[in-house]
């Protein structure tokens, strides 16, 4: 039984494997070669920083076909996180227009600029820091984590899915709804940090490990 990681250049890929670890005995590897990737159980897809940078070494690394591929059979559970979640997506408004992988319908927006809050407060772009997650609907990564729990976020972008089927949570900033917990079949995605969540974000990270799709 094996959890890869997959290393495409980007992510926090050694903070994810380390969550992963204190969570299970199962074997956590970070690796970019398709045969142990084909080979693992589970998948995480992480990711961290621009939108092309990232769509750009996954092609750059011959990894976006492979990645495809899982996606469209839906075979092992897989895991996105931050951009990675992104990245599932049809298009990003990220520098300048980016297509994703199409996985899921749906936008990458970038928040607003003057955003304020219900009391007129200004609010700061990137989004970062600690906010509550609204589960909209069951899902056995849910499992044992309190509804509007709290988890950690950095990003500038944010996802909208076209589709309110796809959508298993959301987070209010400022006057925005954004759908930070999407998935379809064998794949779930989130835009916060479950490796820099505390209880809640290991709680997940161990429901991932115990799912069986």
């Amino acid at each position: 039984m094996t959890i890869a990681v997959i290393d495409y250049g980007m992510g926090n890929l050694h903070s994810v494997a380390k969550a992963l670890e204190h969570v299970t005995h199962e074997n956590v590897v970070i690796t970019r070669d398709p045969r142990r990737i084909l080979g693992a159980t589970r998948l995480v897809l992480p990711g961290q920083g621009a939108i092309r940078d990232c769509i750009g070494e996954l092609e750059k690394t011959e990894l976006r076909g492979l990645v495809e591929e899982l996606l469209a059979s839906q075979e092992k559970p897989l895991l996105g996180i931050c951009v990675g979640q992104q990245m599932l997506l049809d298009h990003s408004e990220e520098n300048g227009g980016v297509d994703c992988l199409g996985f899921l319908g749906g936008e990458v927006k970038r928040f607003p600029a003057n955003m304020r809050d219900d009391l007129n407060q200004r609010l700061k772009v990137p989004h970062m820091g600690w906010n509550l997650v609204h589960q909209q609907r069951e899902h056995p990564l849910w499992e044992g984590i309190d509804q509007d729990e709290h988890f950690y976020f950095v990003h500038s972008y944010y996802v909208a899915a076209s589709d309110d089927a796809t959508v298993f949570g959301t987070t209010d900033y400022g006057r925005v709804q954004a759908h930070v917990a999407i998935g379809r079949d064998a794949t779930f995605a989130v835009q916060f940090h479950p490796e820099k969540s505390s209880r809640a974000g290991l709680k997940l990270l161990e429901n991932f490990v115990n799912w069986a799709p």
